[in-house]
């Protein structure tokens, strides 16, 4: 693959949901490129359709009830994954895109233990023997900074803190070295200072292999620490992608400029100042106003954002921005 090919390209995607009021669409109108070594963050309040995107991508929606547009595009190395079957879905999954899910004891098996589990993932993908199978697997531990590897190798899930639970799921992704990580917020629930570390371990493991990241998460503190570029979503749209230096010294939607004016500030001066919050809630997806979604909540709201829907317009050094009358403040 070239250097300029993005290893993952989505277009227009489209995601609803069959409920007993009817079809709702949850994504609509998404579409991003993640080029390799990039780590790309995606943030947004609760509800806004961050973890729907994740899930489409690797297709672990449920069935029963989900559907992707037929127009909708997931290139993966040039592979539309959203037409792709599931056969060909399990021999992607877990070996050339990985996730990391939000709570580490959901996503590890209780009964089973940190090596089985490991040893699991490696049988299925690899053609490794066994003995190569269990010295890979602690060696992952120990590229994830678990003390002790190999009695942690023989331990259950319980045995292990939060910490380094999270770092066994983060080895669980990265044993087959994927191509693309997809972390969903990976470091809700743990200290920062286990916070930290894990973010730390996650950049230093995508510079040594090359791996993409999709960061999913609703900490900015996080995307600034981290990432490269930035998407912000709101109620199932995508309404500013930036370069991530240039989101938070110049944002361009309101939505952005409110996320970033909500965040407490160090130093006495702020001590005496009431932390501006966002009026409002999120629409529900069966209630989207006409025009524009942020409407209700913007404070720079016109009447034209109340009649028109606006498109995601390109302004200058590739940043997008879903607005009527964008804030150009520098």
């Amino acid at each position: 693959m070239s250097q300029t090919q993005p290893l993952l390209e989505v277009k227009n995607l489209k995601v609803g949901f069959r409920t007993d009021r009817g079809n709702v669409t949850a994504i609509e109108d998404v579409s991003f490129q993640v080029r390799a070594g990039e780590i790309l963050g995606i943030v947004g309040e609760s509800g806004c359709g961050k973890s729907v995107t994740s899930r489409s991508i690797m297709r672990l929606l449920p069935e029963r009830n989900s559907f992707i547009d037929p127009g909708s595009e997931i290139l993966f190395d040039g592979k539309n994954l959203a037409q792709a079957d599931e056969r060909t879905m399990r021999t992607i999954r877990g070996n050339r895109i990985a996730m990391i899910f939000q709570e580490p004891m959901t996503a590890l098996n209780p009964v089973f233990t940190i090596g089985w589990q490991l040893d699991e993932a490696l049988k299925y993908h690899t053609t490794m023997n066994k003995t190569e199978r269990r010295n890979h697997a602690v060696e992952m531990l120990r590229s994830v900074e678990i003390p002790n590897p190999e009695q942690r190798y023989r331990e259950y899930p319980h045995q292990l803190s939060g910490g380094m639970r999270q770092r066994v799921v983060i080895s669980l992704a990265l044993c087959c070295d994927p191509e693309l990580l997809i972390a969903d917020e990976p470091t809700t629930a743990l200290d920062v200072t286990i916070q930290a570390q894990i973010l730390r371990l996650m950049d230093k493991l995508r510079q040594k292999n090359d791996t993409a990241v999709v960061l999913i998460t609703h900490d900015l503190g996080v995307i600034a620490q981290i990432c490269d570029r930035v998407i912000v979503m709101y109620a199932g749209q995508i309404v500013e992608t930036s370069e991530v230096n240039a989101l938070f010294s110049r944002p361009q939607h309101p939505y952005t400029k409110a996320l970033l004016e909500s965040i407490p500030q160090p130093g006495p001066a702020h001590h005496q100042t009431r932390l501006p919050t966002i009026d409002g809630v999120v629409p529900s997806l069966f209630e989207l106003p006409a025009g524009c979604r942020f409407q209700d909540r913007c404070a720079f709201e016109e009447d034209q954002c109340a009649r028109e829907k606006p498109a995601l317009s390109k302004e200058a050094n590739s940043r997008t921005v879903r607005c009527f009358f964008p804030r150009n403040e520098s």
